[in-house]
């Protein structure tokens, strides 16, 4: 049986814009790799409501798991939620549990529920919350997608409340074979290996040491006898060049 498939949607003109770096999709892709998820898509789009909610719904059609990251804050372009449920055609309030928990965090703090901050507590009906033990606000789950904070240190936390309730599948492996020949010097056995082991992922990913052009050969696959055959195959093929 194949692992379940996934797409991360990153939201928010201060990514696109380039004054923020995105470190989500990496985290993401590395908790996905062990937990036998397969990410097979990273769409960015802006702060703009319908490029929103035609995202989440081509997404959510096209794969097991769609996780958003980013616009589920107090300002008024943090526009997520309300997108999201539009996208599936369901109400949005205020929801007394997400209300709840943002008041006990702020009357711990000594702080002002606000209205601003009340917009953190719009949880669409019939949606999930996922716990966030960083920032108190919660994310949600409605049907399969499932709706994050941007901002990386809540991000991982919400990964981590999360992953528990997916059901993976068998955690992709990977070993690299690193050889001093350029993709050009290695693209035709390359190939010709990876139409023999056609249930394995091979990639090649070229470097320069000191002038000379080198290339990681990386093979991925849930079946670690399976990627041992390849790996074998390929040693044999540059063992000359092997480091």
């Amino acid at each position: 049986m194949s692992n379940p498939t996934a797409a991360m949607l990153v939201i928010g003109d201060e990514i696109l814009s380039g004054r923020t770096r995105d470190s989500n999709m990496h985290f993401l892709a590395n908790e996905f790799t062990r937990h036998g998820i397969d990410l097979r898509e990273v769409r960015v789009v802006s702060d703009d409501h319908a490029a929103i909610v035609a995202a989440v719904q081509a997404l959510s059609a096209a794969y097991d798991h769609v996780v958003t990251s980013g616009g589920i804050g107090p300002t008024h372009d943090d526009i997520t939620a309300p997108c999201v449920a539009e996208a599936f055609g369901v109400p949005i309030t205020v929801r007394d549990d997400a209300r709840a928990l943002l008041q006990a965090h702020y009357d711990r703090t000594g702080s002002e529920l606000n209205e601003a901050r009340l917009r953190m507590a719009r949880i669409p009906d019939g949606a999930t919350l996922i716990e966030n033990p960083v920032s108190i606000a919660p994310g949600f789950s409605l049907q399969n997608v499932h709706v994050m904070a941007g901002v990386p240190s809540v991000f991982q936390a919400m990964v981590a409340s999360l992953l528990p309730s997916l059901t993976g599948g068998a955690p992709i492996l990977s070993q690299t074979l690193r050889v001093m020949r350029g993709e050009g010097d290695v693209a035709q056995p390359l190939g010709a290996l990876a139409e023999e082991f056609n249930d394995l992922q091979f990639g090649s990913y070229p470097f320069q040491k000191d002038g000379i052009y080198g290339t990681n050969l990386v093979v991925r696959g849930s079946d670690g006898a399976r990627l041992d055959a390849a790996m074998t195959r390929l040693n044999a093929l540059f063992t000359d060049a092997a480091a």
